[in-house]
């Protein structure tokens, strides 16, 4: 372990925090963008609109929280180890949730290209995953159950 990196912990840990944060307000709000999206008869300008905000919400805001999250957590883990079962159970939820990050993704290109397959009540579907996963994922930080 490098010395300066664990003098800052607390600082890698707080911006790992809030790109966490960051990130999942985008795995909560562009599921639902897609569920209106999906659901309205929309006109040219609304189309377009809605693809903007997707968009802009995937690349801009999404992405880079998710890659700032998983940079700020191998640092995390560089400076703690990888030694504790909840670690790993962590890191395999993380796994699922970037997993549905890149789904999300694919619903961007889809929908930019109107060629969107899927229903109101699917992007609804969906929408809970993020809040399972993020349960799942506080309770093993916080609990450490094993």
């Amino acid at each position: 372990m490098v010395a300066w990196l664990a003098e800052g912990y607390a600082w890698i840990k707080a911006l790992h925090v809030m790109a966490v944060i960051a990130w999942m307000a985008g795995l909560f709000y562009l599921p639902r963008l897609f569920v209106y999206h999906a659901r309205a008869e929309t006109s040219e300008e609304m189309a377009r609109t809605f693809k903007v905000m997707e968009r802009r919400l995937y690349r801009a805001i999404m992405m880079p929280a998710m890659v700032l999250a998983w940079v700020f957590g191998l640092l995390l883990i560089a400076i703690i180890g990888l030694d504790d079962g909840w670690l790993h159970a962590k890191l395999s939820l993380v796994l699922a949730m970037t997993a549905y990050h890149f789904l999300l993704g694919h619903h961007v290109r889809r929908f930019a290209n109107d060629d969107n397959d899927r229903s109101e009540r699917y992007f609804r579907l969906i929408n809970e995953i993020p809040t399972l996963l993020m349960v799942l994922i506080v309770i093993l930080v916080i609990v450490k159950p094993f």
